[in-house]
């Protein structure tokens, strides 16, 4: 009996020193996790402010290489928890290939963003700030992440697209050009003066800084079309002047043609009516259909009388 109390009070005793000793331990490994974590989001903090400062790195690699330090931080981080637990380094750096392994098969689409990320920022087919349409995907290009890209719609509506559905897209970059061409086509009538209105036309564009001396901008007859001679306004700007200058010159066109006496015309349509003389009831009738019977043959002989 006495033996049997003093196993208990050994397993007893065992017990707690396992408790205090886990409990140290996992108070440890939270008090790390804790910290690193908020020692990861100053230092993000700390490099993006002091890249900020320097003009020469584009704005494009700042928030990328911020959230580098960052994730690296963290990676130090969870290598002090597992060795909090006992864990050697060998056994970490085995524990992260093979979790990294299965990791990697596991969110091969997330493998994919970073690759493209990497690409988006090595290749720069646009930056932060530039206007991009890609499919059906187009705004102003935020932030270049890791992961996603942030953008901002032209209606002001926050999008964010993974990496991977840009790369994979042909994408216009309407910013990335010093100029961008404007054409505009309006139709005069054939009665007016085609020259009086190339004439018009083109002191109006010029007469706007808004479109570039160089290339010079041109008017020109586009083609005859079927209800009014159609004449093209071609001119360069800057791609910050671009929508502002076509909506003005779409107003000051019509106000100069009709200062001018010039007519826009609109698509016309002749119709043609056609009274039928013939009424219905003075139309012939049909002639009959098939041979016409042949007449009645007369008999000179006397009548025969009926025999019964």
């Amino acid at each position: 009996m006495e033996q049997q109390q003093e196993q208990a009070l050994d397993f007893l005793n065992q017990a707690v020193d396992f408790r205090i000793d886990y409990g140290i331990d996992v108070l440890g490994a939270l008090a790390i996790l804790i910290a690193g974590t908020l020692v990861a989001g100053w230092a993000r903090r700390s490099v993006l402010r002091v890249l900020n400062r320097a003009p020469r790195i584009d704005e494009t690699l700042k928030p990328v290489l911020a959230s580098i330090v960052r994730y690296a931080i963290l990676v130090f981080v969870l290598i002090a928890v597992l060795a909090q637990f006992g864990v050697q380094t060998t056994s970490i750096i085995a524990l992260l290939g093979a979790a990294g392994l299965a990791v990697g098969l596991a969110l091969q689409g997330t493998l994919q963003n970073i690759a493209a990320g990497f690409m988006l920022l090595f290749l720069r087919p646009f930056r932060v700030g530039d206007y991009i349409d890609a499919g059906a995907i187009s705004g102003t290009v935020n932030e270049i992440g890791l992961f996603t890209t942030q953008m901002r719609t032209y209606q002001g509506i926050y999008l964010e697209v993974p990496n991977s559905q840009l790369w994979n897209s042909a994408i216009l970059n309407y910013s990335r050009v010093e100029a961008r061409r404007l054409d505009i086509v309006v139709g005069i009538s054939y009665d007016d003066d085609i020259d009086k209105a190339l004439a018009a036309l083109l002191d109006l564009m010029t007469s706007d800084s808004r479109a570039n001396a160089e290339p010079e901008p041109q008017v020109m007859v586009k083609e005859l079309a079927d209800s009014s001679v159609n004449i093209n306004l071609r001119c360069w700007a800057d791609p910050g002047d671009y929508w502002s200058l076509l909506f003005h010159l779409n107003k000051a066109i019509k106000q100069r043609l009709d200062a001018e006496g010039i007519s826009i015309p609109f698509p016309q349509r002749d119709v043609h009516l056609y009274e039928e003389k013939n009424s219905r009831s003075a139309r012939p009738s049909p002639p009959p259909r098939g041979p016409a019977p042949p007449p009645p043959q007369r008999s000179n002989s006397p009548a025969r009388g009926r025999t019964f």
